[in-house]
């Protein structure tokens, strides 16, 4: 049976339960792959000025913004916005309004600098 997340694309959210991830990020698992070294589909919820610190993409990574504005070494993305990041790409995240994305991950990834 599949899993079906109703009304996730209007922002309903009140079915979708979120732990936290770093500080300022929340994340709702929404797939992981046995073991957790494979795909995995998540949403995260950033509070405004919360950052991840610099990592490096060991499989694919698409990102769409849901809501609010996320940036990255490359730029800011609004609601709507879909982001490609190439196996092997490095960048840090942040957003300076808050913001809610969907996330799909080929693979984990590798935080190379951890801001503590």
């Amino acid at each position: 049976m599949p899993a079906l997340f109703p009304g996730l694309l209007t922002l309903d959210l009140s079915s979708i339960t979120f732990e936290p991830f770093r500080e300022g990020v929340e994340i709702a698992h929404l797939h992981r792959s046995d073991g957790g070294d494979g795909p995995a589909l998540a949403l995260l919820r950033y509070e405004p000025g919360a950052r991840v610190p610099l990592h490096e993409h060991t499989g694919l990574e698409t990102i769409c913004v849901l809501s609010g504005s996320q940036s990255d070494d490359a730029g800011t993305y609004k609601a709507g916005d879909v982001v490609i990041n190439a196996a092997g790409s490095r960048h840090r995240v942040w957003s300076e309004t808050g913001c809610v994305v969907l996330i799909s991950w080929a693979a984990p990834v590798r935080i190379i600098e951890d801001e503590g």
